[in-house]
């Protein structure tokens, strides 16, 4: 007996503080397609209206597309704390929108992410968009956040995926020793 596939459309998130891209696939029989992809440029000094701007765009997204699921990159370690600092409240931001949505978030680091999709957690960000050109089958390769948004959104498909796979074997090896 196999395990159910994953499906259901995704969303998946590369947050930041002036740019945080999206990105929404459809995952069916085990296959992302490509849904929409775009970066969320905040404008203005003034932060907290930047981090409003955020939850708006996503909000807007979340209620056009429709998605089932969210995944999220983790904060990386900055060298410069106010930066980690603006980048987690960013962060922060986007996952209320989509918990405000209903949304389950799952969050993945950048390693984990690039890991999923290259097979080398030290891939660089070119290698990541082109692999995410090659999977959803692109004619285009996604710009910077976007294709880093796909990838969080192809990386949680995946994981998915596999641990379905781990749940079937476990539940037929479990019925064997019974």
């Amino acid at each position: 007996m196999q395990s159910p596939p994953v499906k259901g459309r995704i969303l998946g998130i590369d947050p930041g503080s002036r740019f945080t891209g999206y990105g929404i696939i459809d995952y069916q029989n085990n296959k992302p397609v490509y849904v929409a992809s775009g970066a969320i440029a905040t404008r203005g000094d003034d932060f907290p209206q930047r981090l409003g701007q955020i939850f708006h765009v996503l909000r807007d997204v979340i209620l056009e597309y429709r998605p089932e699921k969210a995944a999220i990159e983790d904060v990386f370690m900055a060298k410069n704390a106010m930066s980690a600092l603006k980048l987690g409240q960013a962060r922060g931001v986007a996952i209320v929108a989509m918990v405000d949505q209903g949304l389950p978030v799952a969050e993945y680091a950048a390693r984990q992410v690039k890991q999923a999709l290259v097979g080398r957690g030290s891939a660089t960000k070119e290698q990541v968009a082109q692999m995410v050109r090659y999977i959803l089958q692109l004619t285009v390769t996604p710009r910077g956040d976007a294709a880093d948004a796909l990838a969080v959104a192809i990386c949680h498909a995946h994981m998915g995926t596999s641990l379905a796979r781990i749940q079937g074997a476990t539940a037929r090896r479990g019925k064997r020793v019974l």
